[in-house]
C-alpha cells in the first residue's frame, strides 16, 4: 500500500505532529509499505528555516525510507494569528499542488492540528478518487478560540462548518483521545468512521536512564531538584502560573524549574522571569530531537501544564508519554480530564488543578522532599509506558488505514488500550495502565 501523508510539520521539527507522523511512517515502511510525506521546509516554532534546508518551491529527500516532498510556503513564527493563518493557507495550496508530483497512491492522509492541511488532503483525494483519512490531533478551531487567539466571529463559525464538512467527507477519522471521539459523535459524525489511536512513545529511544553528565553541566542542574518543562511555550500552556509557583519556592535553593523549548509565549515569560528576579527558573532554546531523551534524564519531575479551559479536558499532551518512557514521575497541572486520567490510572505522578500556583508549589515541595514516593511514581511511569509503545500504535493505525478493522462492522472503532484496535462491543484484551 502507498500512503500519501500531508502534514505541516515533519522532522527535523520536534513538535508532537512531526514526531507522530515520522515514528508511524518509518514503521509502516519497515512493514513493507510505501509512504510519501508532503510537508514544508522545517521552521517550527521560530519561523526560521533549519540549517541545511531552504524554502524551495519543490525539493525531495528520503528519511529512513520515507519519501519526503517539501514545498514552498509562507513562513511565520508560532505567534500572531494573521501571519500564522497565512502560513497555514499557503501550505494548503502548496501541499495540494505538491501532492500531484507523487505517483499512484492508495490512501490520502492529512493530519491536524491546523485543518487547512486536511482541506488540501480532502481535495487531493477527491481529484485522485482515493479514500481520504483525517487524523485529528486537536479540535481545531475550538482550541484556538479556547486560548484566546481568535474571538467568536463569522470567520470562526465558517471554519467550524469547514471542519464538519471534512469529517463528513473523510472515509475514516482518526482521533487521539476518547473525548475527541465523543465530541465528534455529539456533533453528528457517524461513529463507524471514527477510530481512536492515542499518542505514545518510541520505547527504542525513550527509556529510564541516569542523568546525563554532559548535559547536566551544560544546563547547570547538578545538585538541584529539577522540575522540567520540555516543549512548546504557547498560549495553551498558561506558563506564567509556573513562574508564580517558582516565586512561592524562593526559599528552596535546591529546586530549579528548567524550561527547554520555544513558542509564542516564551519572550514574555523570559521578560517576566527577569522582572521578578527568579533565580530558580532557567530558560533554554529548543533542543534537537535526538537530544530529548537525554534532556528528560535531567528531570526529577516532568511538568505538564495546561490552561484552565474545558477544551483541554479532552487532550492528552504527548510529553506525558515521553516522561513515562523516560521513567519520570509526572506533575500534571491542568483541567481534570483525559490527561489527568492517564496519569492517575498509571499512578505515575500527581495531578493538581489548572492555573493554581499554590497547589503546584505545594506538590513540587512535597515530591522534592520524598525520594521514596517519587521513585515509586517513576517506576510506575516506566511500567505504564509499555502500553503506549509506538510499534503497537503504528500497527493499530495501519489496520485502520487498510480497513481491516473498520470494514468488519458498523460499530465505532475503539482503541481502549494502545495497539488494540477493535469494533466497540468486542471484549478488550487489555487495558491501559
Amino acid at each position: 500500500m502507498h500512503l500519501l501523508f500531508l502534514t505541516d510539520n515533519f522532522p527535523p521539527e520536534t513538535n508532537a505532529p512531526a514526531t507522530r507522523t515520522y515514528e508511524h511512517a518509518r514503521r509502516w515502511v519497515r512493514a513493507g509499505h510505501r509512504v510519501t510525506v508532503v510537508t514544508g521546509a522545517p521552521n517550527f516554532p521560530r519561523g526560521v528555516v533549519h540549517d541545511g534546508y531552504r524554502n524551495r518551491w519543490f525539493a525531495r529527500e528520503t528519511v529512513d525510507g520515507i519519501d519526503v516532498v517539501r514545498v514552498k510556503t509562507y513562513i511565520s513564527a508560532n505567534a500572531g494569528t494573521v501571519r500564522r493563518m497565512l502560513d497555514y493557507l499557503s501550505f494548503m495550496v502548496a501541499g495540494f499542488l505538491g501532492a500531484f508530483a507523487v505517483g499512484r497512491v492508495d490512501r490520502v492522509v492529512a493530519t491536524s492540528p491546523q485543518f487547512f492541511t486536511a482541506v488540501a488532503g480532502w481535495a487531493v483525494a477527491a481529484v485522485r478518487r482515493k479514500r481520504f483519512v483525517f487524523e485529528v490531533r486537536d479540535l481545531w478551531p475550538a482550541s484556538i478560540a479556547a486560548v484566546g487567539a481568535m474571538r467568536e466571529s463569522r470567520f470562526l463559525r465558517a471554519m467550524e462548518r469547514v471542519e464538519l464538512f471534512l469529517y463528513r467527507r473523510a472515509w475514516r477519522v482518526v482521533v487521539v483521545t476518547d473525548a475527541f471521539r465523543r465530541d465528534l459523535e455529539a456533533r453528528g459524525v457517524h461513529p463507524a468512521k471514527i477510530a481512536v489511536v492515542t499518542n505514545g512513545v518510541d520505547l527504542d529511544v525513550y527509556r529510564p536512564r541516569a542523568a546525563d553528565a554532559d548535559l547536566a553541566r551544560r544546563y547547570d542542574t547538578n545538585g538541584r531538584f529539577v522540575v522540567g518543562y520540555l516543549g512548546t511555550h504557547g498560549m495553551a500552556h498558561a506558563l506564567t502560573n509556573v513562574l508564580d509557583a517558582a516565586e512561592r519556592l524562593r526559599d528552596r535553593d535546591d529546586v530549579l524549574f528548567l524550561f527547554v523549548g520555544e513558542g509564542a509565549a516564551k519572550e514574555e515569560l523570559v521578560r517576566e522571569r527577569e522582572r521578578r528576579g527568579l533565580t530558580n527558573v532557567a530558560f533554554h532554546p529548543a533542543a534537537p530531537k535526538d537530544e530529548m531523551p537525554r534532556l528528560w534524564s535531567l528531570c526529577d519531575l516532568a511538568l505538564v501544564h495546561l490552561k484552565d479551559t474545558p477544551v483541554f479536558e479532552t487532550v492528552i499532551p504527548s510529553k506525558i508519554f515521553e516522561a513515562f518512557g523516560s521513567g519520570r514521575a509526572v506533575l500534571f497541572a491542568g483541567p481534570t480530564g483525559e490527561g489527568s486520567r492517564v496519569v492517575d490510572a498509571a499512578d505515575a505522578g500527581r495531578c493538581v488543578p489548572a492555573e493554581d500556583p499554590d497547589a503546584l508549589a505545594d506538590a513540587v515541595r512535597a515530591l522534592a522532599d520524598d525520594d521514596g514516593e517519587r521513585g515509586r511514581l517513576a517506576a510506575n511511569a516506566a511500567r505504564a509506558a509499555r502500553a503506549y509503545g509506538r510499534d503497537a500504535l503504528a500497527a493499530a493505525m495501519l489496520d485502520v488505514l487498510e480497513g481491516t478493522v473498520a470494514d468488519r462492522a458498523s460499530a465505532p472503532i475503539v482503541v481502549d488500550a494502545p495497539g488494540l484496535a477493535r469494533p466497540s462491543g468486542e471484549r478488550s484484551a487489555g487495558r491501559a495502565a
